[in-house]
C-alpha cells in the first residue's frame, strides 16, 4: 500500500520533515498567486514554495490566510535573492511582513551570490534560524563544492539544495553526494525539464492509467526527492497533486533514471 501524498515527507538535519510533494508558485502574479495557493490548499497540499524574487508573497501569504488550514499543518518556504546578499535579515523582516507570517519554515539562498558560495551570507542566515524566524535553512542551485565550502566555513550545511531536476536530468553522483552531507534534494521545474512525449513515461503511463507528469512526478516521490510543480489551473493542480494509488516498482525507476542516456 502506498501513503496518502500528503504523509510522504522527508527527515531535515537538525530534526523535523518536509513533505515530498509541494506547490511551487514561481511566475504566479496578483490573482493567479492567490487563487492557485488557495486550490493547491484545498485540494490538500501542505507544502508551499514561494521566493522574494517571485514578488507574491503578499498573495501567497493572502492566500495562506483565507484558506482556514492551521499555520503548523503548512510548510511554507521563501528565498532571498542573490542581489540582497549584506540584506539578508532585512529582506527576511520583509517578507515575513509580506507573508503575514512570524517564521518560515524554510529560507533558502535563491543562487550563489556573483556566482560566489558567499559564507557571510550563510552565517546571516544561521542567525536568522537561531532567532527562531526560520525552521530550517537551505540553498538553491549551489554546487556541491560551494555547499562543502559553506560546510567549512560555518560548521554547518544546508538542510536542502534546491535545483533543477526530473528523470531527464538525474545524476545519481548529485543524489548521493546531497544525501552523504545530509542535504535533501529538492527539484524544481520538474515537467518543464522533462520530455513528456517520452515513450517510456507513454507505457508508463497507460500501465497506471496516469498521464506521462504524473509518472513523472511520482518518480520523485519514489526516489525520496521533494518535488514542487507549479501551475495556474485548478485541473493541472488536482492533476499534480494525484499521485496516490500507485507507486514505481523498483525496475521502472531503474528505467526512468537511465532515460537521460537514451535507456527504455
Amino acid at each position: 500500500m502506498t501513503k496518502d501524498v500528503d504523509a510522504l515527507t522527508a527527515p531535515l538535519s537538525g530534526g523535523g520533515r518536509i513533505p515530498l510533494l509541494g506547490f511551487g508558485t514561481w511566475q504566479l502574479e496578483g490573482a493567479e498567486a492567490y487563487e492557485g495557493t488557495r486550490a493547491a490548499l484545498e485540494i490538500g497540499y501542505r507544502h508551499i514554495d514561494t521566493a522574494t524574487g517571485y514578488s507574491n508573497e503578499d498573495r501567497v501569504g493572502a492566500a495562506l490566510r483565507d484558506s482556514g488550514v492551521e499555520r503548523n499543518e503548512v510548510f511554507v518556504t521563501t528565498k532571498c535573492p542573490p542581489e540582497r546578499a549584506g540584506q539578508e535579515l532585512k529582506t527576511l523582516e520583509e517578507s515575513l511582513s509580506a507573508l503575514g507570517l512570524e517564521f518560515v519554515d524554510l529560507w533558502l539562498v535563491h543562487w550563489p551570490p556573483n556566482g560566489q558560495a558567499r559564507p557571510s551570507t550563510w552565517r546571516q542566515f544561521i542567525a536568522a534560524a537561531e532567532a527562531g524566524k526560520v525552521r530550517f535553512i537551505g540553498v538553491s542551485n549551489y554546487s556541491i563544492t560551494q555547499i562543502d565550502e559553506l560546510i567549512e566555513a560555518t560548521g554547518q550545511g544546508p538542510a536542502i539544495n534546491q535545483i533543477p531536476w526530473s528523470p531527464f536530468l538525474y545524476d545519481p553522483a548529485t543524489a548521493a553526494a546531497l544525501s552523504d552531507r545530509d542535504v535533501v534534494l529538492e527539484g524544481y521545474s520538474p515537467l518543464k525539464r522533462s520530455n513528456l512525449g517520452h515513450p517510456l513515461l507513454a507505457e508508463m503511463a497507460r500501465t497506471y492509467g496516469k498521464t506521462p507528469a504524473q509518472i513523472v512526478l511520482r518518480w520523485h516521490l519514489d526516489h525520496g526527492f521533494v518535488v514542487i510543480p507549479k501551475s495556474a489551473r485548478r485541473e493541472r493542480i488536482q492533476e499534480n497533486f494525484d499521485l496516490g494509488g500507485f507507486q514505481l516498482t523498483e525496475e521502472e525507476v531503474a528505467r526512468l533514471d537511465r532515460v537521460k542516456g537514451g535507456g527504455r
